[in-house]
């Protein structure tokens, strides 16, 4: 397949390829893919639901690297002093950042109440308030969006910055990307239009009434913004070379901690980013409708995808091999 016939693919699809907005791709430091589709510009954002998740374990990472969380083995509760454990909870003690970010923590549900915590004041205090359980930590990976608000709430405490902010000074512009705001309102009717919604957003991250991001979606960012991660990781931290992380973290980070099932194609998981093949340097942050962050250190490629709401479609790891790396030549 080549460039003409990868535009005319995804334009004219009718399946799992019909959302997909932009397809930007670098190697070597250069560009050398940037293709909208529906109407997107190669700088309009769009909520990337769970690739969140990818950028908050760096977020996380550049906490450490600084000296404001000392271990990943941290006790959660420790960073909340002035947090009300309930009554006859006793397994929260327990948990630590490590288990935030290999979605090993246990929660007190059987299915994400989004209801209760995302119409609550305070999205990281409701989400602490499901964390334990009577069953205790078993390492059983427990894929959790709302639960990984509460990494939020350690990186500001940790901090004593918003989130937010620490992203725009430490993250986000040191890569070219766009400072990014608070969304500001958190209505349950802002909230189905913010997922909904097919037309481009603001360079925007999605936050409760408290101003705290919200850690397990709703960051808004372009292909190309998702690429400039991407080719960060790969090169161990570094971005045209400046260091934006520690090569110790990229590491970590992307070591995988168990091995997920069916649901989640096989894939091996590390510190919230995934490792799709076991004998290969590929790895992914991954959301919902086909976003995507993916780093190939074989090739040298990073590429990064968004697509507007569409249901049923999680990764693209295997369109970007057959179709896109093709391409790249």
């Amino acid at each position: 397949m080549n460039k003409e016939e990868l535009i005319r693919f995804v334009s004219q699809s009718k399946g799992n390829e019909s959302n997909i907005c932009q397809i930007y791709a670098i190697r070597d430091g250069k560009t050398v893919l940037d293709e909208c589709f529906r109407g997107f510009k190669t700088d309009d954002p769009i909520n990337i639901n769970s690739v969140t998740k990818g950028v908050m374990a760096l977020l996380a990472g550049i906490a450490v690297d600084k000296g404001y969380i000392k271990s990943v083995d941290e006790k959660v509760i420790g960073f909340f002093p002035g947090y009300q454990v309930k009554r006859g909870e006793k397994t929260i003690y327990d948990v630590t950042l490590r288990h935030l970010l290999t979605m090993t923590a246990p929660y007190k549900y059987k299915s994400e109440p989004w209801k209760k915590v995302c119409t609550s004041e305070d999205w990281t205090r409701a989400a602490l308030d499901l964390l334990g359980g009577r069953a205790g930590i078993t390492g059983e990976f427990k894929y959790a969006t709302l639960g990984i608000q509460i990494l939020a709430g350690i990186i500001e405490n940790a901090t004593g910055e918003k989130c937010i902010d620490f992203a725009n000074g430490n993250l986000f512009v040191p890569l070219g990307i766009p400072g990014h705001k608070i969304h500001g309102d958190s209505s349950k009717e802002d909230q189905f239009d913010f997922f909904m919604n097919k037309t481009p957003r603001k360079n925007e991250w999605y936050s409760d009434p408290k101003g705290t991001v919200t850690a397990g979606w709703g960051l808004c960012l372009s292909g190309r913004d998702m690429a400039r991660i991407g080719y960060m990781v790969l090169n161990g931290g570094v971005y045209e070379g400046k260091r934006i992380l520690s090569s110790d973290w990229i590491g970590k980070m992307l070591t995988p901690s168990l091995k997920l099932g069916e649901r989640f194609g096989n894939m091996e998981y590390g510190f919230l980013w995934y490792k799709p093949f076991e004998d290969r340097d590929v790895y992914a942050a991954i959301g919902d409708c086909g976003n995507i962050i993916y780093v190939n250190r074989e090739k040298g490629v990073s590429v990064g995808i968004t697509g507007t709401f569409k249901p049923m479609i999680f990764d693209r790891v295997q369109f970007i091999e057959e179709k896109i790396l093709p391409v790249l030549g």
